[in-house]
């Protein structure tokens, strides 16, 4: 199932199911531990002997509030002549999830709500030893283990704490504490210990025709009386949170703002929601997390909740692009610190920075391989030397010359073959090994990075080097990779015993890799074939549209009309696609081009703006995991592409500047969000 509504301060991430029940609640590090394995948390309100739970007859509009990553929920339920206003924020400044229900009383008589949080936890990401206890003094329920507090809290009107509770036992034949909500009263069993859950409810009255509100927040920590005293502060002023979370997250999101150029509407909303999102989506230790879905525990009994260091470089990349740096140096500096002693990066690392769990073998054929994606060694120098020439932060960077830069270089020049091919590693899909295009195009640009960062700082040698060895991998690419009898480049090739050549002629869309980074250019011919039959043969002839990654596509795959489906859509193949036509552009007609590919993503995206890895070929329902970070990211790198582009057509004949700036006034954007206390006082 989706997240629809992930908010985060990267260190407590929280991820709400299309239900607007909470199903992730991940703490100490976005990714890990997730506190709740993934189970429903309940939450409903009674009324007049009926109880309605949230997934039961209310007709939900779930998003974000303007520019913020702080929900915006509205749930109607006709029949108990109820609407409820909902707000929910993870506090920038405390590890506390902060929930507002403005209850709106529809009927022409007062009346008595109940509102009940139900709480399935699992501390530690297991289900054993687990405490739930009341604690009467704060009025709070408590969950622990060990190291792992999880705190209970609300308040309506003046009166804080906890209104009624219920603590027990589930699993082997036990619902949950959340049926104990089911005449509106709940049992107040005072402590339950080993699989473990509760629910807690709260009292208001509302008149007729009116509204009340409640609040509800839960604080998590490692210590009880650190995170009692957190949780109890806020007391006071409860919408406090809500207020300064909203004021940080709409000067974020507007730092560097853009003109958009009219673009289609939605693109602005989605580019501020894609930056957030994205956002929080990064630990605090600079760890780019793919994605945080749960569920798709069930298809391969793992994850997404890892980082990848070649999406870490894409996704740096685009906060780079959108003018983010301070975000995307602590990604490098975690690079810089978890490069193996070779000099590449392994298959995929937790988000605490340790190495994380991998398919790849260390022995293949019985022989000893190093398995690795070298695309995710090349990515990074790539993105680095991109990040350097936007912000020529020069004594951050130059820290990372010998242990990462210098060092991955030497790595990318030496592992290759007597062709000056890259020797054979696993492609971005992780699926076959071999020489893969994309892998090749990002090892080419990752020499050029490399070679330009040490002519910077004044290393001759090894310029020399890496210049002469990125030449050699393109030369090679040329001859071996590109395939006049396919008329476009190969995915990959692999070379046997005797020399001879074993061509992989799928067509896939990670041939973008060829000119993205720089390999060769958008208009080389050998490019402009392949990027016609990436268009012609892998979208899908569908009312859905869009891009598959490759023909006869397995992965969640749902049609077997390859001719017509070759592989369900993927958000971001399909804007690999638009940012071809971006690149290609030479004036403002040819960039037009690229804005129903922009219009495509708009409109797949969940009502609340957030974007999945690919989408069904018939329905448009998101598949996979929801969100994808990377997904996010190239929407931020798609638009900055083109506006980047639209700047750069066309010239002013009497002063030479660019007719279209993307970057707006900031001052102006500054005294938008905080009015008049921008401007000082005056006589």
């Amino acid at each position: 199932m989706p997240r629809d509504l992930p908010i985060g301060n990267g260190r407590l991430l929280v991820n709400f199911d299309r239900h607007y029940r909470v199903r992730d609640l991940y703490f100490p590090h976005v990714g890990r531990e997730n506190q709740t394995s993934g189970n429903a948390c309940r939450f409903g309100v009674w009324t007049e002997g009926r109880l309605a739970w949230i997934e039961d007859a209310w007709e939900i509009a779930m998003g974000y509030q303007p520019d913020a990553l702080v929900t915006d929920v509205v749930a109607t339920h006709p029949d108990l002549e109820l609407t409820l206003r909902c707000a929910d924020a993870v506090d920038i400044d405390t590890d506390v999830l902060m929930r507002k229900v403005v209850v709106c009383n529809s009927a022409p008589r007062d009346r008595e709500v109940r509102v009940f949080f139900h709480h399935d936890l699992n501390l530690y990401d297991n289900t054993t030893g687990d405490t739930a206890a009341y604690y009467p003094a704060p009025r709070v329920v408590t969950h622990y283990k060990d190291r792992r507090y999880v705190l209970i809290y609300g308040k309506v009107g003046t009166e804080a704490g906890i209104h009624h509770w219920a603590i027990g036992k589930k699993g082997d034949g036990s619902a949950g504490t959340w049926v104990d909500a089911e005449d509106g009263d709940l049992g107040g069993n005072p402590i339950a210990q080993g699989w473990v859950d509760s629910t807690v409810g709260f009292r208001v009255r509302v008149p007729a025709g009116g509204e009340a509100a409640v609040y509800c927040w839960l604080g998590v920590g490692r210590d009880y009386f650190e995170t009692r005293d957190m949780v109890l502060s806020l007391g006071a002023d409860p919408e406090a949170v809500l207020t300064r979370t909203r004021a940080y997250w709409q000067l974020w999101s507007n730092r560097r703002a853009c003109d958009f150029a009219g673009l289609p509407p939605g693109v602005e909303r989605l580019y501020k929601i894609s930056l957030m999102v994205a956002h929080s989506q990064i630990n605090h230790n600079g760890a780019v997390i793919a994605a945080n879905d749960a569920d798709i525990v069930e298809f391969n009994h793992d994850t997404y909740s890892y980082m990848w260091t070649r999406d870490g470089a894409l996704v740096a990349n685009a906060f780079d692009m959108a003018g983010y740096s301070h975000l995307t140096r602590r990604f490098f500096d975690l690079c810089g610190k978890l490069i193996h002693e070779r000099g590449c990066f392994l298959h995929k690392y937790n988000p605490d920075g340790s190495l994380a769990s991998s398919w790849h073998p260390w022995l293949l054929d019985g022989e000893p391989v190093l398995p690795i994606q070298e695309d995710e060694t090349a990515l990074v120098l790539w993105a680095l030397w991109e990040h350097f020439e936007r912000f020529k932060d020069i004594e951050w960077t130059r820290a990372l010359y010998e242990p990462l830069i210098r060092h991955a270089g030497n790595f990318l020049a030496d592992w290759r073959d007597a062709r000056g091919l890259p020797l054979p590693s696993y492609d971005l899909w992780e699926e076959r090994r071999g020489v893969l295009a994309w892998t090749v195009a990002s090892v080419a640009a990752g020499l050029k990075a490399a070679a330009n960062f040490a002519a910077a700082f004044g290393d001759v040698a090894a310029a020399a080097r890496f210049t002469q060895a990125g030449r050699e991998v393109r030369e090679a690419m040329a001859a071996h990779l590109y395939r006049p009898e396919l008329g476009r480049f190969a995915r990959s090739i692999e070379f046997g015993p005797d020399g001879a050549a074993r061509v992989d002629a799928t067509l896939d869309a990670s041939l973008c890799g060829v000119w993205l980074f720089g390999a060769f250019s958008e208009d080389d011919p050998r490019v402009v074939e392949t990027m016609a039959q990436v268009r012609d043969r892998l979208w899908c002839r569908t009312e859905v549209g869009g891009v598959a990654r490759y023909e006869n596509d397995y992965y969640h795959q749902v049609s077997q009309d390859v001719a017509n489906v070759p592989g369900n859509p993927w958000f971001i193949c399909t804007m690999w696609l638009g940012m071809y036509e971006v690149a290609r552009a030479t004036c403002r007609d040819d960039l037009a081009r690229a804005v129903p590919l922009l219009q495509w993503v708009v409109e797949r995206a969940l009502p609340s703006g957030i974007l999945a890895e690919q989408v069904h070929p018939y329905t448009d329902e998101p598949l996979s995991v929801s969100p994808l970070t990377w997904s996010h990211a190239t929407f931020v790198a798609f638009v900055q592409h083109y506006l980047e582009k639209l700047e750069s057509l066309e010239t002013c004949e009497a002063c030479g500047n660019p007719v279209y700036r993307k970057q707006t006034h900031v001052h102006g954007e500054l005294r938008r969000l905080v009015g008049s206390a921008f401007e000082p006082e005056r006589a």
